[in-house]
């Protein structure tokens, strides 16, 4: 694959110490020229795949810029340094939270001819246009004339309250043709219980469906069969505590059905 003169690159992604300390420390300032650019840029190609433009993640982008200070110190790219945590961990301890994480790095003195060399190279393509990425936090940081960058892609798990989760959820379940109560605490116990179900508003559920998701938008096949074949009329949308493995982030729900 050829790279423009220059240019050094790397890439990673990665799906569901004294370096976690730096991302804490390390603030996200307001997004320099050569940061806007590579953002302007990834949102100009990924608009010509009808694709939405990426979120900036603060704490992401918080994440990033630790990690491109270290490529300046060390005066070399890559993805992981002696005592440094992993990509993952970093974007964890910095506060993102995320279900996906992906990162390209490189080293070039312009960044015009960064994001020409991603392009042009497979697996940073890859990333920059996943469309199951819908966050970023880039940071460009100078050492003489050279510049290091980071481009930290996500799908950002926001931080919502459960009823926020439960209306979500809900949505989609009401459209499918059945009417959705209001979720009391026996209902969220059940979320949180492995089997079984409490008696959600007085009464035991016909079927429960739990599941981990980080899209709120989508139910799984097995709920949607159930709704399709329209024997229940009724059902209540529970969520509970999201859930960490590792450094990522799912939503959890139970959506409780009734005939």
């Amino acid at each position: 694959m050829h790279h423009p003169a220059g240019v050094s690159l790397l890439f990673i992604a990665l799906a569901g110490g004294t370096a976690a300390a730096s991302a804490h420390a390390v603030a996200s300032p307001q997004p320099n020229v050569a940061e806007q650019y590579l953002q302007s840029a990834a949102d100009r190609e990924r608009a010509a795949l009808g694709l939405p433009p990426l979120r900036r993640d603060p704490a992401l982008a918080a994440a990033a810029r630790a990690h491109a200070l270290e490529m300046a110190r060390h005066n070399a790219i890559s993805h992981q340094f002696a005592n440094e945590p992993d990509l993952a961990a970093r974007g964890s301890a910095a506060g993102a939270r995320f279900s996906l994480i992906s990162e390209n790095v490189a080293q070039s003195p312009s960044a015009l001819k960064i994001h020409d060399a991603w392009m042009h190279s497979d697996g940073h393509r890859h990333n920059l246009l996943d469309p199951g990425v819908d966050a970023v936090g880039i940071a460009v940081v100078a050492r003489g004339s050279q510049l290091f960058a980071v481009e930290d892609f996500e799908h950002l798990v926001a931080a919502l309250t459960l009823d926020q989760q439960e209306r979500a959820v809900a949505a989609v379940v009401s459209g499918a043709g059945t009417a959705v109560r209001a979720a009391d605490p026996a209902a969220r116990q059940t979320c949180l219980d492995d089997t079984g179900s409490a008696a959600a508003n007085g009464r035991r559920p016909a079927f429960v469906v739990r599941y981990t998701t980080a899209d709120l938008g989508r139910i799984p096949e097995a709920l949607r069969s159930r709704l399709a074949a329209g024997d229940y009329p009724n059902a209540v949308v529970a969520a509970c505590p999201v859930v960490t493995a590792g450094d990522f982030t799912m939503y959890q729900l139970a959506v409780l059905l009734y005939r």
